[in-house]
C-alpha cells in the first residue's frame, strides 16, 4: 500500500510536543506494514487518520500515562506510542461509521468514505445502485479499521502484564462507543426531548471513548493505582460530556474551516442534541408553543432550509439555551480540576491536563 506522508496536527507545546510527531510515524509505519489484502479500503482508512484530526484520544492516553509516571523516552515510552496507535484506528472506525449514518458528505474538509466510494462506482458505471455501493464500502473501512486497532495494540511490543491490564478499558472503550452509536440512533427514531437521555448518549458516545476511557488505558499502561485511575477517570467523564456540548455548539454555530463539516448539519440531521433538549424545556416553560414547533419541525427534518437554520440559530440564543450550555461546560470543566486536584500526578501532567480540558472545551477548538 503506497500512502502519503502528512504532517501531523499542530498542538499546544505544552501537550503535544512530545507525542504528536512521534505518533504521526508511527501511524504510517503502522500503515504501511499492514496487510495489503483490500488496497481500496486500506487506502480509504490511510486517507482518513493521516489526513490530520486532532489526536486528542491519543493525547489524553499519553497524559494518563506520564500522570502515572510513565517516562518520556525509552523502550516503554516507545511501546506506548506505538500503543495509541490503537486509538487513532478505533476514532477512524467510529467517523465512517458515523458518516454512514448521518448521511455527512464531506469530514476534515473532504469527501467522507461512503460519498467517495459512492462518486467512484457511478463515475465507473459499475452495476447495482452507487449509494447502495458507497454504504457498503464505508462500513468495511470502519470494520478493518477496528480490526487493525486492535492488532496495533497487540502488536505494539507491551509487556504482557501491562498489555493484560491496558486489555480491560480497551475492552470496555469499544463496547461502549458502540453502545453509545446506538442510544444516538434510539433517540432519533423515539424522538427523545429528555436532557437527562441527550447527556447519557453524550456520556457513552463521546465522554467514555474519547477522554474517560483513553486516560484509563494510558494510566493502565504505566499500572496506576487505583485511586489515581479513578480521578483521571471523574476528570475524563466530565471533559469528555464538556468536549461533547461544546460539540453540539460547533455543529450549529461553528467554522466550516474549523470543523470541517457544514455547520448546521446537526439541525439538518436532527440530531438529539443536550443543546435542543435544553431549547425545548426552555419554550416549554417560557410558554413558547410556536418556538417549541419550530425545534421540533427541524428535529423532524420538516423542511430545514438555511433559512430555518438561521431562525433556529436565532431561537437558541433567545431561549437562552446557548448560555445555559455555556454554563455546563463552564460546571464541567471546573469539576474535572476538582477531580484531578485531589491526587499526586507525575512531572508536568497536571498543568498538561488543565491545558488540555481548556483546549478540548473551548470555544475556538
Amino acid at each position: 500500500m503506497t500512502l502519503v506522508s502528512r504532517a501531523p496536527h499542530a498542538a499546544p507545546p505544552a501537550v503535544g510536543d512530545e507525542l504528536l510527531p512521534r505518533l504521526h510515524r508511527e501511524l504510517e509505519d503502522f500503515l504501511a506494514r499492514a496487510p495489503d489484502t483490500a488496497p481500496e479500503l486500506a487506502g480509504a482508512l490511510a486517507d482518513l487518520v493521516l489526513a490530520g484530526g486532532k489526536r486528542v484520544r491519543p493525547t489524553f492516553a499519553w497524559w494518563g500515562w506520564r500522570a502515572a509516571g510513565g517516562e518520556a523516552e525509552g523502550p516503554r515510552a516507545d511501546a506506548a506510542v506505538r500503543a495509541l496507535v490503537a486509538l487513532e484506528l478505533l476514532q477512524g472506525c467510529a467517523l465512517v461509521h458515523d458518516d454512514v449514518m448521518d448521511r455527512s458528505a464531506t469530514r476534515r474538509g473532504r469527501p467522507t468514505a461512503h460519498v467517495a466510494f459512492a462518486t467512484r462506482h457511478h463515475r465507473g458505471r459499475w452495476a447495482g445502485d452507487s449509494r447502495h455501493y458507497g454504504d457498503s464500502a464505508a462500513v468495511l473501512v470502519g470494520d478493518l479499521a477496528l480490526a487493525w486497532a486492535d492488532d496495533a495494540l497487540v502488536t505494539a511490543g507491551l509487556d504482557p502484564a501491562a498489555l493484560a491490564r491496558a486489555w480491560v478499558p480497551w475492552r470496555a472503550m469499544r463496547t461502549e462507543m458502540i453502545a453509545g452509536q446506538h442510544l444516538d440512533l434510539l433517540a432519533g427514531a423515539r424522538r427523545e426531548e429528555s436532557l437527562e437521555r441527550a447527556l447519557r448518549v453524550a456520556r457513552f458516545k463521546t465522554a467514555a471513548y474519547t477522554v474517560e476511557r483513553p486516560l484509563h488505558l494510558g494510566a493502565a499502561l504505566a499500572d496506576a493505582p487505583p485511586h489515581l485511575v479513578d480521578a483521571l477517570r471523574s476528570y475524563g467523564r466530565d471533559v469528555g460530556v464538556a468536549f461533547q456540548l461544546r460539540d453540539d455548539l460547533l455543529g450549529v454555530f461553528g467554522d466550516t474551516a474549523v470543523t470541517g463539516k457544514p455547520v448546521g448539519d446537526d439541525l439538518r440531521e436532527g440530531k438529539r442534541t443536550a443543546l435542543m433538549a435544553l431549547a425545548l424545556g426552555l419554550a416549554r416553560t417560557a410558554d413558547r408553543p410556536h418556538a417549541a414547533r419550530l425545534l421540533r419541525d427541524c428535529l423532524e427534518g420538516q423542511g430545514v432550509t438555511e433559512r430555518t437554520v438561521a431562525e433556529v440559530r436565532e431561537l437558541l440564543r433567545d431561549l437562552g439555551a446557548v448560555a445555559a450550555v455555556e454554563e455546563r461546560i463552564d460546571a464541567l470543566v471546573a469539576s474535572a480540576g476538582q477531580a484531578i486536584d485531589r491526587v499526586d500526578l507525575a512531572g508536568q501532567a497536571g498543568p498538561a491536563l488543565t491545558a488540555l480540558a481548556a483546549g478540548a472545551t473551548g470555544r475556538h477548538r
